[in-house]
């Protein structure tokens, strides 16, 4: 009895020694740079919003593992193909047998009536600058031969108006008579036939075959929200009528902004804006319930105080800006992941037309003070800026030398990367002679004067603008660009607003047919936020070239034509592609499985708590 009693205090003992080394064993905190924008998948551009909802809604299918190009079930218990009937019609119909038994956060059940809502109601928002393309475009039959990136542009047809704003009543959402209000409806209709449900099934009839469709129904336009939840609390009630009433919110007055209710193993218990999100283990989740009770994402801009956050165990994962990676080796109790190539691409974007009345310009006029609107839709002035910026260096100083720099928008392990396709190196002899060309010599005689916007928590991106700053003074004194820190949620709100003439940012996709969107596409969200300069350009220049890839009836021809498209970028100097980051994990080694078995590139940034414990 002694000897029972001796061992049962002894393994006492011990656990409770293991459990006091390991504080707060229930909850891993994540520590990064960046704050949610918005709770509400539809309105989704940026990855620190992606991380919370990673871990909160769930999507049909989901990468498998840790690879890019297989997929494994998720709220379908089916990944459909050709080989079990479950696509037919030449790529063109999709059938998904929808999970059972599995319920939202509030308690209400998972239906199918649920996915179609979900599905519909994105392409509803068709938010400006936002992903619902990845849907619209299959969903929505093609006009004059080109795919439809919004639900608005085939109200547009059928109404036989010019604009959107044509349609309604000045300065409200009121149609101006039946006919308008009828083009409404039916331009709606054509998206709802595609959807049919039989039993737990879900039938999908996309109006043309899509080549990236299974990356859409991984995306945050596919996450399935609860349709009963949402309608209760103001969103778009599911009718054909109303569409129109909940097109593009404002971001904050979007009705599930700030609220969620998904299917996820965690949900949303509180959001402090702009300072951390935590998140609470879902005990009636479908699957293997999560392994700690809590997660918590924290914003935390000072990267001396994440450090410290890690060092004391406040924190179990950080961000690590490169050139800082040395200050956390050989850390006792912190472990380091090795190079992971990541899915993002930095680069400078110039605004080939910008809001006149942006402060970033200055005078806004070529006078020596500031630069006219339209400044960098001159070729010459693109190629001078990219003769300026010197890669290999930047990417050893300060990014340590993780990362390489990319060609083009189509960097190293994405289709139709070609390792040959040319890059732009510093050469200030050729700067001058493309700034002398430009204007018929104005501006290598009178000078500029433009700000580059960055975001102020990314020391990188500030080493970049000061970089660009100093060589062009290098090659002529009268060339002035002022680098402008911005908080990261300003910093959005101006590049949206076409405010920002030249800004350096980076983009996060592991998908080809993403990334020539979201970069080159009129309508995408670059297009948005660089001008409608850059819109018409884009129009001729590759929006054919993107319709071609997406179109392509095999991945041999689809990899030619994004070639093709890499080439022409660096031909018209569209932007300085300064780097394709190498990420490294930086996290206490009481963490399991955070890596490699649950990391994936696709997410890159997000951190996905299921499978982690203490």
């Amino acid at each position: 009895m002694k000897i029972k009693l001796f061992l049962f205090i002894s393994i006492s003992l011990v656990v409770t020694f293991i459990f006091a080394s390991v504080p707060h064993p229930n909850t891993i905190v994540y520590e990064h740079e960046r704050a949610a924008e918005t709770l509400d998948p539809a309105m989704v551009i940026d990855t620190a919003s992606e991380q919370v909802l990673n871990n909160v809604y769930e999507t049909f299918i989901q990468l498998a593992g840790t690879s890019l190009t297989r997929y494994s079930p998720a709220l379908s218990t089916n990944v459909p193909s050709v080989k079990d009937g479950t696509i037919r019609d030449n790529g063109k119909t999709y059938i998904f047998h929808m999970r059972k038994g599995v319920r939202f956060h509030n308690g209400d059940l998972l239906t199918v009536q649920d996915v179609v809502y979900s599905l519909e109601r994105d392409v509803v928002i068709g938010m400006a600058g936002g992903n619902s393309y990845e849907l619209s475009e299959p969903l929505l039959p093609k006009i004059n031969g080109k795919y439809v990136t919004n639900l608005t542009q085939w109200a547009i047809k059928l109404a036989g108006v010019k604009s959107w704003n044509d349609l309604f009543v000045k300065d409200t959402n009121t149609p101006k008579n039946s006919k308008y209000k009828k083009a409404l409806v039916d331009a709606f209709n054509l998206m709802s036939k595609d959807f049919q449900i039989k039993g737990n099934d879900l039938v999908i009839h996309l109006a043309q075959a899509y080549s990236p469709f299974f990356n859409s129904l991984i995306s945050t336009v596919a996450m399935i929200v609860d349709k009963k939840w949402a309608v209760a609390n103001g969103a778009w009630p599911g009718t054909a009528d109303t569409w129109w009433k909940y097109h593009n919110p404002d971001r904050q007055k979007d009705p599930l902004y700030s609220i969620t209710n998904g299917t996820g193993p965690f949900e949303v218990y509180k959001w402090v804006r702009g300072r951390e999100v935590m998140l609470k283990r879902f005990d009636k989740y479908w699957g293997k319930s999560a392994k700690i009770k809590y997660a918590i994402i924290k914003t935390v801009s000072e990267f001396t105080t994440r450090k410290l956050d890690l060092i004391r165990g406040n924190a179990d994962i950080i961000s690590v800006p490169p050139q800082y990676i040395g200050q956390v080796k050989n850390i006792k109790g912190i472990s380091i992941s090795k190079n992971i190539p990541g899915s993002a691409e930095y680069q400078i974007s110039f605004a080939f037309s910008v809001n006149p009345h942006s402060k970033y310009i200055y005078s806004g006029k070529l006078d020596g003070n500031g630069i006219p609107p339209d400044f960098f839709s001159n070729l010459d002035i693109r190629k001078g800026f990219e003769y300026l910026f010197p890669h290999q260096v930047y990417i050893k100083e300060v990014w340590n030398g993780l990362g390489t720099e990319p060609n083009g928008p189509i960097y190293k392990g994405l289709l139709g990367y070609n390792p040959n396709t040319p890059k732009y190196h510093q050469n200030l002899a050729k700067a001058a002679e493309y700034f002398k060309k430009a204007y018929g010599g104005e501006v290598w005689k009178k000078g500029f004067k433009v700000a580059i916007i960055y975001n102020s928590t990314d020391p990188t991106m500030k080493q970049a603008c000061e970089i660009l700053k100093t060589y062009a003074m290098r090659v002529n004194s009268k060339f002035k660009i002022i680098p402008a820190p911005t908080l990261w949620a300003s910093l959005v709100n101006e590049f949206l607003n076409n405010k920002t003439p030249l800004i350096t940012l980076d983009w996060f996709s592991a998908n080809s047919y993403n990334r020539v969107y979201g970069y080159l596409s009129p309508s995408g969200v670059y297009a948005l936020a660089l001008g409608h300069e850059f819109r018409v350009f884009t129009q001729k220049n590759f929006a054919p070239l993107i319709n071609a890839a997406v179109s392509a009836t095999s991945l041999g021809k689809a990899q030619k034509i994004y070639q093709k498209i890499n080439m022409k970028v660096y031909d018209q100097a569209m932007m300085i592609w300064l780097i394709q980051p190498s990420r490294r994990l930086v996290y206490r080694s009481w963490l399991k499985g955070l890596y490699p078995e649950n990391y994936n590139p696709f997410r890159d940034k997000n951190i996905i708590f299921h499978n982690l414990s203490k």
